[in-house]
């Protein structure tokens, strides 16, 4: 069953719908890893990824709701900062602010909304690296917040994984 929305497809799967990011389709029954290598969007993401020892992580049970910034958003970085990340003697650091992307468990969309409501308009999610996420709602968008007060807005939701779910943001989230 194919359903299309604002011009983007959606391929209806056993367990949900493969949606398009980076011009990939991100299938359902993939891991986390295995979908994301495949997104022109996630490059640098899936560089540090890898530069810090995450992937088997990532690719193992779950399950993992990841806030995944783009290329993009690494881009508004200051200057040289993830060249700086990527390097050996960084890894700890990069581990750090990538793990703070990730909330152990599947947050999909609407459960999400749920705790925000629950919460009078802020849901807050402690993060794998130990730090916490505020998430609320701009409009329709919504906005996830990191320990520096900086909101990185989701642009796509509910990209499901056979072991979590992806939801792409537009800035790297960073812990105090």
């Amino acid at each position: 069953m194919n359903a299309s929305v604002a011009g983007s497809t959606a391929v209806m799967g056993a367990s949900g719908a493969t949606k398009m990011v980076g011009g990939a389709a991100m299938y359902p029954t993939k891991d986390i890893v295995d979908n994301a290598v495949n997104s022109r969007d996630h490059t640098t993401l899936v560089a540090a990824v890898k530069a810090a020892g995450l992937v088997d992580t990532l690719k193992s049970t779950g399950p993992f709701t990841v806030f995944a910034p783009t290329n993009n958003a690494f881009s508004m970085l200051p200057a040289g900062t993830v060249d700086t990340l990527l390097k050996p003697e960084n890894k700890q650091t990069l581990t750090q602010v990538l793990t703070y992307h990730v909330v152990p468990g599947k947050v999909d969309a609407a459960s999400l909304a749920q705790q925000i409501k629950a919460g009078g308009g802020k849901a807050m999610l402690k993060t794998a690296s130990g730090g916490t996420l505020t998430a609320s709602m701009r409009g329709n968008d919504v906005l996830i917040t990191d320990a520096k007060g900086n909101a990185a807005v989701v642009t796509t939701a509910d990209v499901y994984q056979s072991n979590g779910v992806i939801h792409v943001v537009d800035k790297v989230l960073l812990p105090s």
